[in-house]
């Protein structure tokens, strides 16, 4: 019995010594980074930075992937359910892991038990129409809704995504009624808001920013309360009239539960040197949204971020009335 009991403890030691030296080797070989909605979008745009960065830092690809669908819960189940080794990452939203848990029935995953690496960045929002929409201003857009009821579209990228919140929000604010066409990802709306297929769009300044100093969109209105300077001829949400339509979505990087606590501290620290980068945090701004700051970039900020996002939208989606389509 002693002896077994010399066996037993050894082999616990050797299995913790051997999980140590491998968390200290991660990583050894690519890391799958999933992005919950198709290219192009705002999400997508902000993990192909970090994960860029990210592959020099730790002297692996970090590879990403879109895995889209169901406003992001598809993928974010695929990398909640992934092998909680460090090398499946998931890059989620506003909507993917604070509000998809109060919209969809069937979500296989709780982004609050998920293992939180960081945030990459907040996200402002812009309130934009296609080229060819009749109105100028806000203003004129309201008056154009209330006019034509039902039949002005816009565009999002899922039941429950940031860009649906956001719309969600100020049709709550404004009392205007639009006709919803739910996209894969915000990349493809923003392509049909281009070519002209639907109308109006509630977008995230990585994703829309370039679009609109290009001209190739209408900004209307930013959610903030000021004109920002990348986008100096829109007007901030007070100055086109409607000064309650403030919103800031986020992105931010999750690992599957039960991960190493030493491999998901290579991952934040990791993270954390991409976004003390200059040129990193510099191209984040240049599309319009802002780099986390060093206390936003710890897992306890995430976490408590997350819990208070799910409860904060809980309320609004429930009183709105939303559920899986």
């Amino acid at each position: 019995m002693h002896k077994l009991k010399h066996i037993l403890m050894a082999a616990l030691l050797c299995g913790i010594a051997g999980s140590h030296a491998s968390a200290q080797a991660f990583p050894t070989k690519p890391i799958t980074m999933l992005v919950v909605f198709a290219p192009g979008g705002a999400t997508d745009v902000l993990a192909r930075i970090a994960a860029d960065h990210m592959s020099r830092t730790l002297g692996q690809r970090v590879i990403v992937e879109n895995v889209s669908g169901a406003g992001g819960t598809i993928g974010g189940a695929r990398g909640a359910q992934a092998e909680p080794d460090g090398y499946t990452l998931t890059v989620g939203s506003l909507g993917s892991h604070s509000a998809a848990p109060s919209i969809y029935r069937s979500i296989k995953y709780d982004p609050r038990e998920l293992e939180p690496i960081g945030v990459i960045a907040g996200t402002p929002l812009y309130f934009v129409v296609r080229n060819t929409f009749p109105a100028k201003t806000f203003k004129e857009f309201d008056a154009h809704v209330r006019a034509n009821a039902g039949k002005v579209t816009n565009g999002h990228a899922g039941v429950g995504s940031t860009n649906h919140l956001a719309c969600l929000l100020l049709s709550h604010i404004t009392k205007l009624e639009f006709n919803s066409v739910a996209y894969r990802g915000e990349g493809p709306a923003i392509q049909d808001l281009i070519a002209g297929h639907v109308d109006s769009a509630c977008t995230l300044a990585p994703a829309i920013v370039p679009h609109i100093q290009g001209g190739k969109v209408r900004a209307l209105m930013g959610a903030s309360a000021e004109r920002a300077a990348l986008t100096p001829d829109t007007p901030g949400a007070k100055e086109a009239g409607v000064p309650d339509y403030i919103f800031q979505g986020w992105n931010a990087v999750f690992a599957p539960k039960g991960t190493p606590a030493a491999v998901r501290a290579k991952l934040t620290d990791a993270l954390n040197a991409a976004l003390a980068d200059p040129t990193v945090s510099g191209r984040i701004l240049e599309l319009g949204s802002v780099p986390a700051k060093p206390e936003e970039r710890t897992p306890e900020h995430l976490t408590r971020l997350v819990k208070s996002e799910v409860d904060r939208w809980s309320v609004v989606i429930k009183a709105a009335g939303i559920s899986e389509p």
